[in-house]
C-alpha cells in the first residue's frame, strides 16, 4: 500500500514543480539566485511537456482515450500483483458454508448453523498462552484500537515512545470504554468521559484532572505484552499468573520482506485448528486436490485438474526442551499424471508455540519463507485465524503472495469442516491415528483448574 502512496506522491510533486516553474518567471530566477541553473531548465521542460500534452490530446480520438485508460489500469494491476503485498480477508460467512438460493444472506446461514450445531463435549474455551490482540503495522503511534478476544473488552493503543499496551477496556470510574474515544497522552490512556488518564505498563491511574489527589486504588488491569513476528501479543492465564514463558523470535526475522495477510473466522473450538497439525492423514484426502479446484468441498475432488496432485509426508513431535512448544515436519511435492515435478517440493516446519501461534517455514529453490499463523478466540466457539507472509532470497514478492494464496485456500478447505463439525472427546481412532492423541495430550497442558468453559445460558422465555 505504502508504494502507491509513495508513487503519487513523486509524480505530484514532480508536476507541481514543473508547473510552477513553467508559470512563475520570478521562482525560475530565483533558482538562479540561488546557484541553481536548473530553473530555467526545469522551465524549458514544463514548456516541452506541455506541448507534447496538448499535441497528443488534440490527435486522440474516444477509442485511442479508452485504450490508453485501459492500458494504464492493466499496468497499474500489474504492478499491485507484482510488488504489492496481498490482503485477503473473509468474513464470517463468507466460506464453509453450503449457500442455497438468494433469500438468506451468507451471515445468517453461519449464524443459523452455528446454533443448531451440537458443540459435543468441548475442552475449555480459552486456553492459556500468548493471543494475537492485533498486527503491528495495524497500530500507529499514538492510535487507540477497541479489541474483544478471550471474555474481554480490551483497548490496546501505543504510546508516543512507539511501545504498545493492552489494558481492560473499561474505566473503573464510570465504565466508559477506553477504546473508544480514548486518547494517547505521552504513554498513558486517557478516558474519553472525564479525562482520568491511566498509566499502561501498570494500568495505574496518575492523573484525575479534576480532583487533588489520585486513589492508590485507582487503576484498571494491565495486560502482559509483547510485540514480536509482526504481532501485538497479550498474555492470558485464568489463574492470573504470569508469563510462563516467552516466545522466541525466529532466525533472520528482521532481514525478511513482508508480502500480505489474510483473515478468516470459523466458528469451532479453538483446539480444533491446531490439531489438524497432527491429523497427518486428513492431509492425503482434503488436501491432495489441487489448488484450483477451489474450496468446496463438493466439487474440489472431482475437477478437472484431477490430473495434478498434491503430496503430503511428515510427522509431528513434541519439543524436548520447551514443553509447551509442538513441531510439525512436513514435506510437500506436487506430481503430474502421477509423476512427481521437483520444482513442487517444498520443505515445511511448522513450529506450535503454545495453544496459539505457529511459524511456518518454508525452504524453497529461490530461498525461505515464513508464515505466522495465529488463532484468536472471540468468542468460546468463534475464532480468527490470520496469517501474515515474509520472504527473503530471491523470492519475488509474486512468489511470497503466491504462497499466501496456497495456504488460504487450503484453509477454507479445512473451514468447511471445522464449521460444521461437532468436537467428540473420545474420538474412534485407529493406531495410524496416535498422533491426533498424543497432540491432545500435549495441548491439555495449557489448560488449568479456573479455565472457563462452554455454558449455555436460556435468553428468552420461550419453550
Amino acid at each position: 500500500m505504502w508504494k502507491n502512496w509513495f508513487v503519487s506522491l513523486i509524480l505530484i510533486i514532480v508536476s507541481a514543480t514543473l508547473a510552477a516553474v513553467t508559470a512563475s518567471p520570478a521562482l525560475s530566477e530565483r533558482l538562479k539566485i540561488f546557484g541553481l541553473p536548473l530553473g530555467s531548465n526545469l522551465a524549458d521542460l514544463g514548456h516541452l511537456i506541455e506541448q507534447h500534452i496538448l499535441e497528443f490530446v488534440k490527435w486522440q480520438t474516444p477509442i485511442s482515450v479508452f485504450f490508453y485508460s485501459l492500458l494504464t489500469y492493466v499496468l497499474y494491476k500489474l504492478y499491485q500483483i507484482l510488488f504489492s503485498p496481498l490482503y485477503f480477508v473473509r468474513k464470517q460467512g463468507d466460506v464453509g458454508y453450503i449457500i442455497d438460493g438468494n433469500s438468506v444472506s451468507k451471515k445468517d446461514v453461519a449464524n443459523d448453523i452455528k446454533r443448531r450445531r451440537k458443540a459435543g463435549d468441548v475442552p475449555p474455551v480459552y486456553p492459556n498462552g500468548w493471543f494475537r490482540v492485533i498486527e503491528s503495522r495495524f497500530l500507529k503511534v499514538s492510535e487507540v484500537k477497541y479489541v474483544s478476544m478471550l471474555g474481554q473488552e480490551l483497548a490496546v493503543y501505543r504510546g508516543e515512545n512507539g511501545e504498545a499496551h493492552v489494558v481492560n477496556a473499561y474505566c473503573p470510574h464510570l465504565g466508559a470504554n477506553l477504546g473508544v474515544g480514548g486518547q494517547v497522552k505521552g504513554n498513558c490512556i486517557e478516558c474519553p468521559f472525564h479525562g482520568w488518564l491511566f498509566r499502561g505498563e501498570d494500568g495505574k491511574c496518575v492523573n484525575i484532572p479534576y480532583a487533588s489527589k489520585v486513589p492508590e486504588f485507582a487503576k484498571i488491569k494491565s495486560w502482559p505484552s509483547i510485540e514480536m513476528f509482526g504481532l501485538i501479543l497479550m498474555w492470558y492465564h485464568a489463574e492470573g499468573a504470569e508469563p510462563l514463558w516467552i516466545p522466541q523470535e525466529f532466525a533472520n526475522f528482521k532481514n525478511m520482506r513482508y508480502q500480505g495477510y489474510t483473515e478468516h473466522v470459523v466458528n469451532a473450538h479453538i483446539q480444533e485448528v491446531p490439531e489438524n497439525g497432527a491429523d497427518l492423514n486428513h492431509l492425503t484426502h482434503l488436501h491432495t486436490p489441487f489448488l484450483m479446484s477451489g474450496a468446496d468441498l463438493r466439487y474440489s475432488s472431482k475437477s478437472f485438474w484431477d490430473w495434478i496432485k498434491h503430496g503430503w509426508d511428515g510427522y509431528w513431535q513434541q519439543d524436548e526442551d520447551n514443553k509447551h512448544i509442538g513441531q510439525l515436519f512436513l514435506k510437500h511435492h506436487l506430481s503430474f499424471f502421477g509423476v512427481e515435478i521437483p520444482i513442487g517440493t517444498v520443505n515445511v516446519v511448522a513450529t506450535q508455540i503454545g495453544p496459539a501461534i505457529v511459524l511456518l517455514n518454508f525452504k524453497t529453490i529461490l530461498g525461505t519463507a515464513c508464515m505466522v499463523h495465529s488463532i484468536t478466540p472471540v468468542e468460546p466457539l468463534l475464532q480468527k485465524i490470520t496469517h501474515s507472509i515474509y520472504v527473503d532470497g530471491f523470492i519475488p514478492t509474486i512468489g511470497g503472495k503466491f504462497l499466501l494464496w496456497a495456504e488460504a485456500i487450503q484453509i477454507e478447505r479445512d473451514l468447511m469442516i471445522w464449521n460444521h463439525k461437532t468436537y467428540i472427546q473420545k474420538p474412534l481412532l485407529v493406531k495410524e491415528d496416535n498422533l491426533i492423541a498424543k497432540h491432545r495430550r500435549w495441548y491439555s497442558q495449557f489448560y488449568s483448574e479456573n479455565s472457563p468453559r462452554l455454558t449455555f445460558q436460556k435468553d428468552t422465555l420461550d419453550f
